[in-house]
C-alpha cells in the first residue's frame, strides 16, 4: 500500500522526470562501470543497420592497412578518444524516449572533471526480437552521425 501511495506521490510530483528503461540500459553498458568501443566485435551482437554496415567497412579498412588507422579512429559513445572513467561515470545522465519499437536515449555527460569537456549524445535504438538494437550514435555536441561517417574499405580516410 505504501510503496503505491508512493509511486502515485513521485508520478505527480515528478511528471517531466526523465524515466530510464531498457533501451537506456542498452546505451549504458557502453558507459559503466568501464566504457567500452562501440566498434568491438565483441558487442556486434547489440547493432542494427545502418551502423553495422560502418563496422564492416572498418574492419575491412583495418585488415587492408592494419598499419593504418581505420575510418573510426575514436569512441563513437563518447566523441572523444581520452576520458576519466570516474567523472564519466559520476556525471552519466540518461534519459528516453520510446516510440513503439523505436527509442532515442540521449546520454549526457563529462569526460573530465576540470574544463569544457561535456558531451551528449543520442543514441538511436531499435527493438527486434524483443532487444534493443542501436542503430545509430549522433554526437549533439559535435554535430555529426556515425552512420554517415565516410569509411572507404582499403583507402584512407581523408
Amino acid at each position: 500500500m505504501r510503496l503505491t501511495v508512493l509511486v502515485a506521490v513521485l508520478s505527480i510530483a515528478l511528471p517531466g522526470a526523465a524515466v530510464a528503461g531498457p533501451a537506456s540500459d542498452a546505451v549504458k553498458f557502453f558507459y559503466v562501470p568501464a566504457v567500452k568501443f562501440e566498434a568491438d566485435e565483441q558487442y556486434r551482437d547489440r547493432f542494427t543497420e545502418p551502423v553495422t554496415k560502418l563496422f564492416e567497412l572498418n574492419d575491412q579498412a583495418t585488415k587492408t592497412n592494419p598499419d593504418q588507422v581505420a575510418c573510426i579512429d575514436f569512441d563513437p559513445g563518447l566523441d572523444a578518444q581520452d576520458f576519466d572513467q570516474k567523472t564519466v561515470s559520476k556525471t552519466l545522465k540518461l534519459s528516453e524516449k520510446l516510440d513503439g519499437d523505436n527509442a532515442q536515449v540521449t546520454a549526457s555527460f563529462s569526460l573530465f572533471s576540470e574544463g569544457d569537456s561535456k558531451r551528449e549524445m543520442l543514441w538511436s535504438l531499435k527493438k527486434i526480437d524483443g532487444k534493443w538494437k542501436i542503430s545509430d550514435i549522433a554526437s549533439k555536441t559535435s554535430d555529426w552521425t556515425l552512420s554517415a561517417l565516410e569509411c572507404m574499405a582499403g583507402q584512407t580516410p581523408e
